[in-house]
């Protein structure tokens, strides 16, 4: 259903179930809005990254062995996981406008206070404060998505909100090893985390008033109802496909910049630097596999054979962690990781499938439920590497294993998920 008003190529467009509800705004003003979720995410992924970067500067501080920083890294993933899909429903059914920037106050608050702690359960406790905060990222911005897009176009859209996550690492990487060695760790997470609140005033004037779903008409009424999800095969396959997916993807956001400072003994800031790079290459490969499946389309190959080929070809380029993990020089390494990469490809894929299959009005929760699946990912990859680390000394099995993962999850989105339809009320 769209409004009483359209522009001729939305109107155009909308012509299939998974179109409906969409808002009528100008051009400019979507991708306005699409440009603050950018922001967002890279702001998001900025915080998350403090951690990773901190960790062996807070390590020495504290005291930490890989076990326990294992856990540290994995503590954000408790409550982020949990909270996917709640704030997926939520994200159905409330104004996006509001939840979205109430929730990026939070975790930007929980950020700025870790400078101020002094104990490995306070910064647990902070870290999942955080978790719930930045839940709304994902379920919110691929809602908004579908609130502003058609199906045909939603690749690129979604690709380029997310790509904020990883050029959130790549920039924030040495920009937060800089802030650690001018004023310490402390103080870094205090001047990422209260700077990050310019951003709610921008978004509260581009962002739609009404910036939330219409419920189908067909929808069933009643309490009931009101926490129904169309569970399916195609449903299956994409938490299944993006588990594999997020465990790959955590390995290198939580152990990439330790592995650079401890096995390849680069200074903090170099080994940040270096980080960057193949978080920059992710980023930027987001929109563009998101451009290259939309063009497919255009072009006359069905939804179903685009979205799939980009991604299972950019899942098989995760095998190249292995050489990196056994490259002799920092060099051949950082070459083997830019490489690596290139999974990122996949990632607007990944949610134009889930946009496309799920009901209109169970985006939200259908996203939540993913990226719940995604993330007990989290909550694993960063506790099964630091065991993995401890117990043979070697990045190696780590790195294999999380490459392993992934071309399962390749697996799982070409046999598991079906045609790309939106399954009917």
């Amino acid at each position: 259903m769209i409004g009483p008003m359209s522009t001729p190529d939305q109107s155009a467009s909308v012509t299939r179930a998974s179109d409906a509800g969409l808002l009528v705004i100008s051009s400019l003003r979507r991708w306005g809005v699409v440009g603050l979720l950018f922001a967002a995410s890279f702001i998001n992924y900025l915080d998350r990254a403090t951690i990773s970067v901190a960790l062996p500067m807070i390590s020495i501080d504290l005291h930490f062995g890989p076990e326990i920083k294992g856990v540290l890294l994995s503590s954000f993933f408790w409550s982020y996981a949990l909270m996917q899909i709640p704030v997926g429903w939520c994200a159905d059914r409330w104004n996006l406008r509001w939840l979205y920037a109430s929730l990026f106050a939070l975790w930007s608050l929980a950020c700025g206070l870790t400078g101020l702690t002094g104990s490995l359960m306070v910064l647990i406790c902070l870290r999942i404060l955080l978790g719930v905060g930045e839940s709304i990222y994902l379920p919110g911005g691929s809602k908004i998505v579908t609130l502003l897009f058609p199906s045909p176009e939603r690749a690129f859209p979604s690709g380029v909100f997310d790509s904020g996550t990883r050029l959130g690492l790549a920039v924030g990487a040495p920009l937060i090893a800089a802030l650690i060695v001018k004023w310490g760790w402390r103080y870094m997470f205090a001047i990422v985390g209260f700077a990050a609140f310019l951003w709610v005033a921008p978004w509260l004037l581009v962002a739609p008033r009404n910036l939330q779903g219409v419920r189908s008409s067909e929808a069933p009424r009643g309490p009931e109802s009101s926490w129904r999800i169309h569970f399916n095969r195609n449903l299956l396959g994409i938490c299944l496909g993006f588990f594999c997916f997020d465990y790959y993807w955590y390995l290198l956001v939580t152990w990439l910049p330790d592995y650079l400072f401890t096995v390849r003994h680069l200074t903090l800031l170099r080994a940040a630097f270096y980080a960057a790079l193949p978080y920059l290459v992710f980023g930027v490969s987001e929109p563009l596999g998101g451009w290259i499946s939309d063009w497919l389309i255009r072009w006359g190959w069905s939804e179903t054979r685009a979205r799939k080929v980009v991604l299972a070809a950019s899942f098989l380029s995760g095998i190249l962690l292995i050489p990196a993990a056994r490259a002799e020089t920092p060099h051949g390494a950082l070459l083997f990781l830019m490489g690596s990469s290139l999974v990122g490809l996949a990632t607007g894929n990944m949610f134009a499938i889930l946009q496309t299959c799920a009901p209109p009005n169970e985006v939200g929760i259908w996203t939540g439920v993913e990226n719940f699946a995604g993330n007990i990912a989290g909550i694993l990859a960063p506790i099964a590497t630091g065991f993995l680390i401890a117990k043979t000394g070697s990045y190696l099995p780590g790195f294999a294993l999380a490459a392993g993962v992934l071309a399962a999850g390749a697996f799982a989105y070409w046999f598991i998920v079906g045609k790309l339809d939106p399954v009917s009320g």
